[in-house]
């Protein structure tokens, strides 16, 4: 398993930056490459269910052949030591499949060339990536007495919605005038896990076909083949899958999750780059004997939560994004770290591991506190759900608690590091922690009057928000390299891409030095916001809070210009169709926490949507110059389901909200002051 493991790694080649597009868009749901002769390319994509994750890397090369690398990972089946990196994996090269044939002329897939010295020729025509991977490709058996004889050949690879399994179905479609037959042949291979490295095993992993046998295809006819990789636990039963069924409900989750809250503007890349967020955020959900919960996925991170990736991240956005499962998973991640409160106020773990079991510090507090208090008190105003408010309620009050104890004698929260876990200094009090526990001070307050809660103490949460936005002006307002903005901590003289967490808060004092050092050679690159100033580092998640936290500002039509650059990037360039999480480190895995602060680019930034009651929002939209309307559709939180329509008429913004069988709300929106809506 570690020798496989490795090997997966290394075939993931490292994407630098290019600047062509590759990709186009099909349907607002479809992207597409068309394959050309000469332009080889490489690239990988991670698909994920409740109980596996399916990553592929396609590589085609420049005779239009494809060669396929798949590790499938099942995060509920865990691997000795049980820990952060602990869940069951495979690895299935293309050697590794059983054979196929054409009129008893074999074709493996993706096979070294000398099969195309036995009379095939294979073409790839196109790969497309839509929540399922396609890849499309032309067969031809030739003979020098006869006429070609040809087949194209679909191959469709995608998991399970809700079981241990990923598939690849092979469609051979006859394109020729003439009858022929397509095979493949019967295949069923277990590799059971080493008892003494696998918890609770010995586990078995099953490769197996499916639809295997001697086909004959009239013209225009398709057969269907299917090759699954399944997992089976220890003392249960192996049982075959229904390739259709779980076809069907991988399409059935992709609707699920795309249905609600849909982007519409006039630019279609824009639009769909958020459809593929909102994916790509809401099928990393896992199914963990300690319920539901979403996991960042990449490899290393399955059946574990992060107080950045899951408190911070995704919880907000699962409170008002319209899918239950991603509710009752934000839910989860808050309760498992509500068990590690204590009356000694020692830090809450910032990762709780192998299915909640185990728990992950070694950075020491990276301010997780704030990130909890942050993400929990959006959570649960956006679900609108009193009882959910009343549980996460403690968990906020601690974390806030816990913070106001870290507050140092300049006023500003202290922690032993910050998200990146020391791999960039980050002093001994950081711009982000105070900034975050700031913003949770604020939604703790409406929250809490939400709740009942006396107003001794919701009111002492906005004294001391007050006191903090001065001191966090105080302490971090800085000249740095020539721009009035902040310094991310006490000594730092070097720009910094986190300089941009004021500005998603609603701090704006600093905001034209900031946004003009964010979008600065110094920290802008071709992949967005560079770590820091000078270095090839970049995490697209503080690309993407810089983005909202433009769009914030008012700076509409700069933030724009470069979203545009990005999404189209993201979506259309080279390394597709999600945002990534970092480079050099990571090789820019599709980690799910960087879709839905994408997602809230568009909703908190472009909209500027923020839950401040139980049925109660606040929005400022940043209408472009460029454009004459957009909209949120079909938005599912506070209890109620709506639409939100921005349109410019003369001079005028003018916000409508409609709900089915309710009186429409109108409000004209001055530019400055944020819109208060009451459903």
């Amino acid at each position: 398993m570690k020798h496989l493991f490795l090997a997966a790694l290394l075939a993931a080649t490292p994407l630098f930056a290019q600047e062509s597009l590759r990709w186009d868009l099909l349907n607002p749901s479809t992207i597409e490459w068309k394959i050309r002769q000469n332009d080889p390319h490489a690239d990988h994509i991670e698909m994920s269910g409740e109980q596996v994750s399916f990553w592929v890397r396609y590589q085609v090369d420049s005779a239009r052949i494809t060669r396929l690398s798949r590790v499938v990972m099942f995060p509920n089946f865990r691997m000795k030591p049980n820990d952060t990196h602990g869940t069951m994996m495979v690895t299935v090269e293309d050697q590794d499949l059983p054979g196929f044939f054409l009129n008893q002329t074999p074709w493996k897939p993706r096979l070294i060339s000398g099969y195309l010295n036995k009379g095939l020729i294979e073409k790839t025509i196109a790969i497309r990536q839509s929540g399922v991977m396609q890849i499309m490709a032309t067969l031809e058996k030739t003979d020098r007495n006869k006429p070609a004889n040809s087949v194209t050949v679909r191959r469709i690879l995608f998991p399970s919605a809700t079981l241990p399994a990923a598939i690849e179905r092979i469609v051979f479609t006859n394109t020729d005038s003439r009858p022929c037959h397509v095979a493949m042949e019967y295949g069923m291979k277990e590799v059971r896990m080493d008892s003494l490295r696998t918890t609770g095993g010995p586990h078995s992993v099953y490769t197996y076909t499916l639809g295997d046998g001697v086909k004959m295809l009239q013209p225009g006819d398709s057969a269907v083949f299917n090759l699954v990789y399944q997992a089976v636990r220890n003392g249960e039963p192996f049982k075959k899958i229904d390739a259709d069924a779980e076809y069907a409900g991988r399409l059935d989750r992709i609707k699920t999750i795309r249905t609600p809250l849909q982007l519409s503007t006039p630019d279609p890349v824009i639009n769909s780059a958020f459809e593929f967020a909102k994916l790509r955020a809401g099928e990393s959900i896992y199914l963990t004997k300690n319920g539901y919960i979403n996991s960042p996925g990449g490899f290393r991170y399955h059946a574990a939560i992060w107080a950045n990736d899951q408190a911070e991240y995704t919880g907000p956005w699962y409170g008002y994004a319209g899918y239950p499962l991603g509710v009752e998973a934000g839910l989860n991640a808050y309760r498992w770290f509500a068990r590690f409160m204590n009356p000694q106020y020692k830090p809450i773990p910032s990762s709780i591991i192998a299915e909640g079991i185990d728990y992950w510090d070694g950075a020491g507090d990276r301010g997780d506190q704030a990130m909890i208090a942050y993400g929990a008190s959006r959570f649960a105003l956006a679900t609108g759900d009193p009882e959910i408010g009343k549980e996460l309620w403690p968990l906020i009050e601690w974390c806030l608690e816990f913070s106001r104890r870290k507050v140092n004698s300049e006023g500003v929260v202290a922690s032993d590091s910050d998200e990146l876990e020391g791999r960039f200094p980050a002093g001994e009090a950081n711009l982000c922690t105070s900034t975050l526990y700031y913003d949770a001070l604020i939604s703790a307050s409406r929250l809490g009057k939400e709740l009942g809660k006396p107003a001794q103490i919701t009111e002492n949460y906005l004294k001391q928000a007050l006191r903090l936005k001065a001191a966090i002006s105080k302490y971090f307002g800085a000249a740095v390299e020539g721009f009035e903005t902040y310094r991310y901590y006490k000594g730092n003289d070097i720009l910094r891409s986190w300089i941009c967490m004021p500005l998603t808060v609603g701090i704006y004092d600093r905001k034209q030095g900031t946004v003009d050092a964010l979008f600065s050679p110094r920290l802008w690159t071709a992949d967005g916001l560079a770590t820091q100033a000078g270095d090839k580092t970049f995490w697209d998640r503080s690309t993407l809070y810089g983005l909202r936290g433009v769009f914030a500002a008012g700076e509409t039509d700069r933030a724009l210009s470069y979203l545009q650059k990005y999404s189209q990037r993201r979506l259309l360039g080279v390394h597709v169709p999600y945002p990534v999480e970092a480079y050099p480190e990571g090789d820019q895995k599709h980690l799910s926490g960087e879709s839905a602060l994408y997602c809230r680019v568009i909703t908190e930034g472009l909209f500027g949507f923020r839950p401040t009651g139980f049925r109660s929002f606040t929005l400022t939209p940043r209408l472009p110059a460029g454009w004459d309307k957009m909209s949120l559709n079909r938005i599912q939180a506070f209890g109620h389901t709506f639409d939100i329509k921005v349109t410019k008429e003369g001079k005028n913004t003018l916000i409508r909200v409609l709900r089915e069988n309710q009186p429409e709300i109108l409000k004209k929106w001055n530019g400055k002051n944020a819109v208060e809506i009451t459903l």
